[in-house]
């Protein structure tokens, strides 16, 4: 059974989204003190975390910068600020989607489960590419560089994992949207290139002479690797 972790310090939705997650077979977890997030969340060790941006105590960009430095969970924003700016800084700081308030339950259950799926990894039969001192297994979902784990989020690795399927060809940012995140994602194509800021700085130890994410000005990325 997945967990859910909720941070909302509104009892009222936290309770409503606790119902709607538990009719779908979830364990959930509620939390409505910013100060209580992180140790509840070392103690659950839930699979997704959905954590409001307005909080007593500590906020919800506090906890999400915690978070990410010490796992990649998927984590879901909350907020009653709509700004694209938010959203952005959201995206930026490692959450996998972001949903502004008032919001349908149902809507965040179903957000919830696409991103649970992005970040599904099912062990099939091994897939594994090496470029270099970097190990890519598709099948399994992970990366590894100089047989060390790379720490990627689930938004993050399945971006990473589509272009390494597709070396040394160029996508443009709507082609990444829609063929890795969907066409039901709703947030700004800027995410694209946050996104890529973020898997490069984590395989910033990756040599150039063996590979790069690269950048086509004016035509996209491609994950470009070398002989």
């Amino acid at each position: 059974m997945q967990k859910i972790l909720i941070i909302e310090d509104e009892p009222a939705i936290s309770k409503v989204l606790k119902a709607y997650f538990q009719k779908e077979g979830y364990e959930v977890f509620t939390i409505l003190h910013g100060n209580e997030a992180i140790p509840a969340f070392r103690e659950n060790k839930p699979d997704l975390a959905i954590v409001d941006v307005m909080l007593p105590g500590q906020d919800g960009w506090s906890i999400l910068e915690k978070i990410r430095e010490e796992s990649a969970v998927p984590v879901i924003m909350l907020t009653a600020l709509g700004d694209v700016d938010y959203r952005l800084k959201g995206l930026e700081g490692g959450a996998d989607d972001y949903i502004s308030k008032p919001f349908d339950s149902s809507e965040v259950v179903a957000r919830a489960k696409a991103v649970l799926r992005r970040s599904g990894s099912v062990l099939v039969e091994d897939e594994v590419n090496h470029y270099g001192s970097l190990t890519i297994n598709q099948k399994a979902h992970t990366v590894k560089l100089n047989g060390v784990d790379v720490p990627l989020t689930p938004r993050d690795l399945s971006l990473l994992l589509f272009l390494a399927r597709h070396p040394n060809q160029t996508f443009d940012r709507e082609q990444l949207i829609e063929r890795v995140w969907g066409m039901d994602y709703e947030g700004s194509d800027r995410a694209v290139d946050l996104s890529i800021k973020r898997i490069r700085k984590s395989l910033q130890n990756w040599p150039e002479s063996e590979g790069e994410i690269k950048t086509l000005r004016g035509l996209g990325y491609q994950f470009c690797v070398y002989e």
